[in-house]
């Protein structure tokens, strides 16, 4: 048993014998080691004015991805390398090219949320060298500007894929082989607790010593990426006691590919997940995309996802139609059961005292099926959703529907089946006569809520138009409307 977390800030090494398990990270920078670059805006993973970057190392190399430090607990930092926009510029005073670009382009007015913008081009500028605008745009999901907009920035972001100068001249890059080192040297398999007054967090070394953890701690809070979590803290001022950090657990970072499915692990990053589902299910893969800015999908897991119990959460109701299955683990074995069956009410799951999600099995698509999701939101990027709708659909050789599973989040306390819709549609001709009379049982499978994302009468009657919209898609509809039919509203 280990009784420290350690990391790496910029080039210093940290060790932390007494930490809060809640403590952000976004509060040790700016209280405890006065790096006040790294700015607070809306704490709660939205505004990327707190972006920084963290280091892991991942298959024996050392990869950045950017992160929001307002929700992400500095109990999940072991074993990596925490770089804040002040590591940029050299002792000199000369600015990083990323930085300059900034400068050059005129990407910066006030200048609050400057900090967080160069970090979020500098993680793009240190994994891909010629982005193109796509890439750019996506990387700046995250970040909000109410200055400048958002033209300047990305003219400075064309600037250094243009003009990238020697690798030597970066500061990551000059260190990177010390650093792989040093984080190799804090890496190990002993189980970390740390306590802080009469808190306590665990860093399991294990999958079977995160079993034996919550056999012992079964009212722990399991914390993955913390995109939910962070905001139970930071919002919610909630008092959470122990906490299990996981998301340095690799067996649970796994994507196995077969002839059936994806096998995801609960650890699986959006981020991680992303090329899998873009190969084999692009309709998941595009979701993705709308799923948080880019720091949020480098942090959130799919796993954790499901884990939450969400009734909006955005993977749910396109696993549930595609018959996905999710596996418990705990001291005791594993169990399977299908993903619909895990959710029994708003805020259950069936989970066992001492359970925990491995992982969750994804089918792919019936050969021929037409499968789509809808993502309802009043944001096109990174914004809740006021409903998500996901359809898989079989037709026999006669043009009847042999086979429709429609599943939505948002409309319930969990998400869930539209299973009289389906009972109506079954075994019918998929005409737009069987689908409008089907659109009346969106009221028996669903009641849905009115609350400051919509109405309850705007979700049921958008449900209803989402049935129709997805049969004129798979109905030969005009180009003008297939265009739009991958997850936007």
């Amino acid at each position: 048993m280990n009784d420290s977390i350690r990391f790496i800030l910029n080039g210093e090494d940290i060790t932390l014998s007494s930490l809060r398990p809640t403590e952000t990270l976004l509060d040790f920078l700016r209280l405890n080691r006065r790096l006040t670059g790294t700015k607070e805006g809306c704490a709660e993973g939205d505004c990327g004015a707190c972006t920084v970057l963290i280091g892991r190392l991942i298959d024996g190399g050392l990869h950045y991805e950017s992160v929001n430090a307002c929700i992400r607990f500095v109990g999940s930092l072991h074993a990596t390398h925490v770089v804040t926009v002040e590591h940029l510029a050299a002792k000199d005073g000369t600015l990083h090219p990323v930085q300059q670009a900034m400068v050059d382009c005129h990407g910066s007015q006030c200048g609050f949320c400057t900090p967080g913008f160069v970090m979020s081009l500098y993680g793009l500028w240190l994994t891909t060298e010629k982005p193109s605008r796509a890439q750019i745009e996506k990387s700046l999901q995250g970040n909000l500007c109410r200055c400048t907009g958002y033209e300047p920035i990305v003219k400075a972001a064309e600037q250094i894929s243009r003009t990238r100068p020697s690798a030597l001249f970066d500061p990551l890059e000059k260190t990177r082989a010390d650093i792989i080192a040093r984080l190799w040297a804090m890496q190990g398999s002993d189980t970390i607790s740390v306590t802080s007054g009469e808190d306590r967090l665990i860093v399991p070394g294990s999958v079977a010593a995160l079993a034996q953890v919550m056999a012992d701690e079964p009212k722990a809070t399991v914390v993955a990426g913390s995109t939910d979590v962070g905001l139970w803290v930071t919002k919610q001022m909630r008092k959470l006691d122990p906490v299990v950090f996981i998301n340095h657990l690799t067996d649970l970072q796994k994507i196995v590919v077969d002839d059936n499915g994806l096998t995801i692990g609960a650890g699986v990053t959006y981020s991680q997940a992303f090329a899998a589902m873009a190969e084999k299910i692009p309709t998941i893969a595009s979701l993705i995309n709308r799923i948080g800015g880019e720091q949020v999908r480098n942090m959130g897991t799919i796993g954790g996802n499901i884990a939450n119990g969400s009734p909006i959460g955005d993977t749910p109701p396109p696993l549930i139609a595609l018959g996905a299955a999710v596996k418990l683990r705990s001291v005791t074995g594993a169990r399977t059961l299908p993903l619909e069956d895990f959710f029994i009410d708003y805020g259950k799951q069936d989970r066992n005292p001492g359970e925990f999600v491995e992982s969750v099995f994804v089918p792919y698509p019936a050969e021929g099926a037409h499968f789509a999701v809808y993502k309802i939101s009043k944001r096109r990027d990174e914004d809740i959703s006021a409903l998500c709708g996901a359809f898989h659909l079989v037709l026999d050789a006669a043009g009847n529907v042999a086979d429709i599973r429609i599943a939505f989040g948002g409309m319930a306390g969990t998400p869930k089946r539209a299973r009289t819709v389906e009972a109506e549609l079954i075994g019918k001709p998929w005409t737009e006569t069987t689908v409008e009379a089907a659109r009346a049982a969106f009221d028996a499978d669903y009641t849905p809520l009115t609350d400051w994302r919509a109405t309850a009468e705007y979700r049921q009657l958008t449900a209803k138009n989402l049935l129709i919209r997805f049969y004129l898609e798979t109905a030969g509809a005009p180009q003008e409307l297939k265009r739009f039919a991958t997850v936007e509203a």
